[in-house]
């Protein structure tokens, strides 16, 4: 599957009353296939909003999202979809799991997006047995059954991580992975990135404030004020 991605001379604004308020100035950023790139900046810099344009979340006002040269941020809406499914893998900082759900069944859950009610339950034993799988690899083989209400903070991080995996995407999008989560918790998410990242030649794109945690990643790209500043070489 194809997974360079790069953005160029992305723009977006938002309308605050009669005021145009900037976020994004003109921003190139790309990954290589199977490169962990850190986005970092200020609150406010609009590194979030770029990842999401990236991910297909929400639309550039100019500029082109393209993935191994192909431009994707154009295309309709159903293959935007598509695309968002199984080509994309997202990890947000507040988790997003569904509280209703065990761990097991927040894994599944992509599946049942990607295949229809009728195909999910032809294919549900399948489903089900790949989705315990990843929560093995994560850490949470013994974590199944498990609400997200009973699972800490880093033990949900897991959980999204693997849901994210479950489509097997080839790019993985980060918002601030370790953001909600104490420093031991945090390097030991940012290391299961960095072995999945290994394992699979996936290519992540990752946001955040942390410094510790970006000079770990191949590359640095700082946001200021809606550009680029400067590129800053991890320290590895």
């Amino acid at each position: 599957m194809p997974s360079h991605i790069a953005a160029v001379g992305l723009c977006k604004s938002y309308w605050k009353g009669r005021n145009e308020v900037p976020v994004l100035r003109g921003v190139d950023v790309e990954a290589e296939h199977g490169e962990l790139v850190a986005v970092v900046g200020a609150s406010g810099s609009g590194k979030s909003t770029f990842l999401h344009i990236l991910g297909l979340l929400d639309a550039p006002d100019g500029g082109t999202v393209s993935v191994s040269g192909q431009r994707i941020d154009n295309r309709p809406e159903r293959h935007r979809d598509a695309m968002r499914n199984r080509l994309f893998g997202f990890i947000f900082q507040f988790y997003h799991l569904l509280p209703e759900l065990s761990a097991l069944e927040n894994v599944m859950m992509p599946r049942l997006i990607s295949h229809g009610v009728w195909s999910y339950w032809k294919e549900r034993s399948r489903i089900r047995r790949e989705a315990a799988e990843l929560l093995e690899r994560v850490g949470l083989g013994h974590r199944l059954d498990h609400l997200p209400s009973e699972l800490s903070g880093g033990e949900m991080q897991r959980a999204a991580i693997a849901r994210a995996l479950a489509g097997g995407p080839a790019i993985l999008l980060a918002d601030e992975p370790t953001g909600n989560l104490d420093a031991a918790s945090g390097q030991g998410v940012i290391d299961l990135l960095r072995d999945l990242n290994r394992e699979r030649g996936l290519t992540m794109m990752m946001v955040t404030h942390d410094q510790q945690i970006a000079q770990q990643a191949d590359r640095v790209v700082r946001l200021a004020q809606g550009r680029i500043e400067e590129w800053v070489p991890a320290l590895v």
